[in-house]
């Protein structure tokens, strides 16, 4: 999943200014031992997931504990990451410990590439973590990561807009369509919602909530599960949000990106987005010579007593199987996924990401778009835990064809049983 928590901290006044961390020579590998003893124990960021200043907190304190040891840090960009990292796992001197999406790890697992890090669950602090963030460093009933940290879509609304139509962010999905008529009669020339046809990851949490899935395990294999009348009911309900709006049926929130390249020109009530996108937006806008005021609402449920269901995208913290130095990798993973760091890492981006446990929450400005993410922190879960998942994404991905169809008037049914097809011959490969 692509991250830019950069991109929006700071920009949105709702996490904080972040530089990436810094890089040391790319030839250095971990387990590599220098004269006199010492050690290097290397590891691998994601550009844009780790503070400085918490980097440097914590190998600041790793290095006390552990005399001679120096941990390098290396920042790493995510295009092409998955190759580099595929190449990393195989080499005998790989990074120790290294970032990964949380949809990346369990094919990484399944590789053989990660080291099995069930015996140390007491010590990672396992019964602490956030369960909806937990399933994606795990395969088999083994771990093989621990969970870092995890981001929200959350509705993104033009406070003046909503004013003007007297709207109030709703707590519930019928409360939610009404202030959308309401937004609509109040200005007819403006987008009540600006929502993409291909959204997939919003249409997820529609289909959680509704108690179905993307695929479900059927003995050894896995199955799609779009053809069932949960999938119906979610993808029904989309429909009736994205009447509303006069986004392509055919295209996801990246093409045309919304937070660059359709927010920013006006004509938008709301929208649903992540935190960098906010960033972006605003941004955008007040390049312009404008002012933007956005109001942030946790994306509503069927009832009032909690928030819909939202699809958690982050990142685990892993150690490659590898790796000379397991054991020093191991305590390293301890203290920067610990409860006291976690809550280090919350105030580095000002509340701005879910830690992976939630004892370790910092909490968030009053009405910032953190706020309202972590009010959904409950109800976050992740695409299925399978290595073959990462296949069902490739495009043509059959959730955003599926999702086309049935926007353009085709039965849910009949439209969701053919994007099974596809689920069940790519997800089991």
């Amino acid at each position: 999943m692509k991250r830019k928590l950069i991109a929006a901290i700071g920009v949105a006044g709702m996490m904080v200014s972040i530089a990436a961390c810094g890089s040391d020579s790319d030839g250095d590998k971990g387990g590599k031992t220098e004269a006199g003893g010492n050690k290097n124990l290397t590891v691998w960021v994601m550009d844009g997931s780790a503070p400085q200043a918490w980097i440097d907190g914590v190998n600041k304190e790793f290095e006390a504990k552990h005399p001679g040891v120096k941990v390098k840090v290396e920042t790493q960009a995510w295009g092409g990451i998955q190759e580099k990292v595929t190449t990393a796992l195989s080499e005998d001197t790989p990074p120790d410990v290294i970032e990964l999406g949380n949809t990346q790890t369990t094919g990484y697992a399944a590789s053989g590439g990660l080291a099995d890090l069930t015996a140390d669950k007491a010590k990672l602090g396992y019964d602490n973590w956030n369960k909806g963030i937990l399933p994606s460093a795990e395969l088999d009933g083994k771990l093989f990561a621990a969970p870092w940290w995890a981001a929200n879509r959350v509705v993104v609304y033009d406070k003046a807009a909503f004013k003007k139509a007297g709207v109030t962010p709703p707590k519930t999905r019928a409360e939610w369509v009404e202030g959308l008529k309401k937004l609509k009669a109040s200005d007819p020339k403006s987008q009540p919602i600006y929502l993409p046809g291909q959204s997939w990851y919003v249409l997820a949490g529609f289909v959680w909530d509704e108690g179905g899935d993307l695929a479900v395990k059927d003995g050894d294999k896995w199955k799609g599960a779009l053809g069932t009348p949960q999938a119906a009911a979610a993808i029904n309900f989309y429909k009736e949000l994205q009447s509303f709006s006069t986004a392509p049926k055919d295209k996801d929130e990246a093409t045309p990106q919304q937070s660059v390249d359709v927010v920013p020109k006006g004509g938008v009530a709301s929208w649903i987005g992540l935190g960098w996108e906010a960033g972006g937006a605003i941004a955008e806008i007040e390049k312009a010579g404008k002012k933007a005021d956005f109001g942030y609402f946790p994306i509503p449920g069927k009832t009032a007593d909690k928030p819909g269901s939202v699809f958690f995208g982050g990142s685990n913290l892993a150690i490659s199987e590898r790796s000379k130095n397991k054991d020093l990798a191991k305590e390293w993973l301890a203290l920067a996924s610990g409860k006291a760091q976690m809550a280090e890492y919350g105030k580095a981006t000002l509340g701005g990401i879910i830690p992976n446990d939630p004892a370790a929450q910092f909490k968030p400005e009053a009405g910032s778009f953190a706020e309202a993410m972590v009010k959904a922190a409950d109800t976050g879960k992740i695409t299925p835990v399978t290595e073959g998942w990462a296949n069902v994404e490739t495009d043509p991905n059959p959730i955003k064809d599926y999702m086309t169809k049935v926007l353009k008037g085709e039965d849910p049914q009949k439209a969701g049983e053919a994007a099974d097809k596809v689920i069940n011959e790519r997800i089991n490969q």
